[in-house]
């Protein structure tokens, strides 16, 4: 058993998902959470048991972004949790409607 949940194959799969199908969701992400309320685009690039990597477009420009999770994540199911209440704060915070409330739009 490894040391982390978090392997490279995980993480790209993890990464990959978000890319592939929740774009808006990790742009109001790093949006709200992630101190880059100006961002245009976004893109997760990495997880690991305390926090989520990102980059985000700024004005035309990659910036890295970090945002830690509420608490220490043990299991890989953990991060689509996370995600799932990351994103509803962001909403929240950004005074938008979740996409797929029934699920937060994962």
């Amino acid at each position: 058993m490894p040391d982390t949940p978090f392997t490279p194959e995980a993480v790209s799969a993890i990464t990959g998902h978000m890319n592939r199908d929740h774009p808006q969701e990790t742009l109001a992400i790093c949006r709200a959470l992630g101190g880059v309320p100006r961002a245009s685009a976004a893109r997760m690039t990495g997880v690991d048991e305390a926090g989520g990597d990102y980059v985000a477009v700024v004005d035309g420009a990659e910036a890295a972004v970090r945002i830690p999770w509420s608490q220490r994540l043990v299991e890989r199911a953990q991060v689509r949790r996370e995600v799932v209440r990351m994103y509803r704060e962001a909403c929240e915070l950004l005074g938008t409607a979740p996409v797929g409330e029934d699920d937060g739009g994962h």
